[in-house]
């Protein structure tokens, strides 16, 4: 039998730092409080009752989950399944009751395994959203007419999804443990409403969610399989390895980014390895139509290639986009190095998979879930994220009024070419925008929020309160007298610990 604490045993810490409070720090969040009753007072009693902040903010990001559900009625009601224009008038589009029927879900095909009909020939998406998809389609009833099994489809893949909303919601709010009311800027971010059921993106979203809360946690094997699972669900989650390792090179963390890497590679591999050898066609479609795949919708590419009457090859682009990528990857890791602090792994997570966005030859509107989560965590600031997530609704109605327009016939309902252009105009310049306000916290430290409230890196892990053993630039000759900060100052572990707790003290 395992013995329990007693109270002359169990010490209350009275040092712990209490958790910040958005509405005491953050204008927007306090102004916007006044809907509920206005900031927190002083003589509020936090954390005495049934309603904590994981609860709350899970609560609210399913009920704003449901409100998307809902934006989609005028589609489930028929706008799917009658006429061409009118799901994108709505805004209301979704991939996953029309692919029910046309990746073969609907004659019982079995992904990767069995051709479809048409020219697609095999399932273009990776193998675990495949599973996901599949395992959909065996809980949809296989009565009634197509249209009706479309409709269940969508509706049991909506309740997977949600269930994915509530995981990345609580793991966004535990991650950074002294700031659990950040994680209301996912529940209430009006584009992963609009997006969140227009593809499977979420089940990736969850399972790097989950890998970032396991890394905050000091726990890199654990940490490493979900990015693997990710990456075997959507390509992107692969990306957080490289800034995890060049940080883990400036703190000397070899030996726990080596266990997060074999984790990932092999929980990668155990998903994907049968399927590559019993079907190994079915299985490089997701690999081969990503290469094929020529110049879409969202991308920079699109906007040259339509204002300049020019045909860009998708070799084209996709050398361009490799090349841009590179560049983006050199330019995050001399950050990394340079910066007067080590930066947080949050904030290069999210330069990272920005940058892959706007170096894209496609940018679907449901990718602005990707990044959502690694924005609250890297900038948790009210009025940048409503800044970006205005751009982000823009370029969401802007795409389904340009289809409007191009599928109307001679009615020319929606937005023309010209429109849509700036529309994604704004997209790219919205996410520029949130990814300068990161670059400048990192070179700026006293400008990060979560550093001023007298963290270091809470979700870095290993990597919180570590020494720096590798640096460059100006960060390897540090001034003999800090500047004055506003604020508590976080001193990193003492020398040779090599990682203990952070200390903040008043500069």
């Amino acid at each position: 039998m395992c013995d329990m604490p007693s109270a002359d045993t169990t010490r209350v810490s009275v040092d712990e730092p209490e958790p910040v409070q958005p509405t005491k720090e953050d204008g927007v969040a306090a102004n916007g409080s006044e809907l509920i009753g206005g900031p927190i007072g002083r003589r509020a009693l936090l954390g005495t009752s049934w309603w904590t902040p994981v609860r709350v903010v899970a609560l609210v990001a399913i009920g704003m989950f449901a409100l998307g559900m809902v934006q989609k009625l005028p589609c489930y009601d028929g706008a799917w399944f009658f006429g061409v224009s009118s799901q994108y008038t709505h805004a209301c589009y979704s991939d996953i009751p029309h692919l029910y029927q046309g990746r073969g879900f609907a004659d019982g095909l079995v992904p990767y395994f069995d051709k479809i009909p048409g020219d697609m020939q095999y399932l273009e998406y990776p193998v675990l959203t495949g599973v996901f998809m599949e395992v959909a389609s065996w809980l949809t009833p296989g009565s009634g007419s197509i249209q009706d099994q479309e409709q269940w489809y969508w509706m049991v893949n909506a309740g997977m999804l949600m269930v994915c909303t509530a995981v990345i919601a609580v793991c966004t709010v535990r991650t950074q443990r002294r700031r659990p009311w950040d994680g209301l800027l996912v529940a209430l971010a009006p584009a992963f409403a609009l997006t969140a059921t227009i593809n499977w993106d979420l089940l990736a979203v969850a399972l790097l969610a989950a890998a970032l809360l396991m890394w905050s946690r000091r726990r890199p094997l654990a940490f490493g399989v979900l990015v693997g699972l990710a990456t075997a669900a959507k390509f992107y989650p692969f990306l957080v390895l490289g800034p995890l390792f060049v940080l883990c090179w400036r703190a000397g963390k070899w030996r726990e980014f080596g266990t997060a890497l074999l984790g990932a590679v092999g929980a990668w591999l155990v998903v994907n390895l049968p399927v590559m050898f019993l079907a190994p066609e079915g299985w490089a479609k997701f690999y081969s139509f990503s290469r094929e795949r020529g110049v879409d919708f969202g991308s920079i590419f699109l906007i040259l290639s339509q204002r300049f009457d020019i045909q860009i090859t998708a070799a084209a682009a996709n050398t361009s986009a490799m090349i841009m990528m590179v560049v983006a990857c050199g330019g995050i890791a001399a950050l990394a190095f340079s910066a007067p602090r080590r930066p947080r792994f949050a904030q290069l997570a999210f330069l990272i998979v920005a940058a892959f966005i706007l170096t894209n030859k496609v940018y679907s509107p449901q990718y602005v879930l990707w990044l959502i989560p690694l924005a609250v965590l890297a900038r948790p600031r009210w009025r940048d994220f409503l800044i970006w997530q205005a751009c982000e609704v823009a370029y969401f109605l802007g795409i389904w009024m340009y289809l409007a327009y191009t599928t109307s016939g001679d009615a020319h309902k929606g937005l023309p070419t010209e429109g849509y252009q700036l529309a994604i105009a704004v997209h790219l310049l919205g996410t520029l925008y949130l990814c300068a306000v990161v670059v400048r916290d990192v070179y700026l430290p006293e400008r990060d929020v979560v550093r001023r409230a007298g963290d270091d890196d809470p979700a870095g892990g290993v990597l919180d309160g570590a020494e720096d053993v590798f640096v460059l630039g100006a960060a390897a000759h540090p001034p003999r007298h800090a500047a004055h900060l506003d604020g508590p100052h976080v001193e990193w572990g003492g020398h040779g610990t090599g990682g203990s707790s952070p200390s903040a003290n008043k500069v």
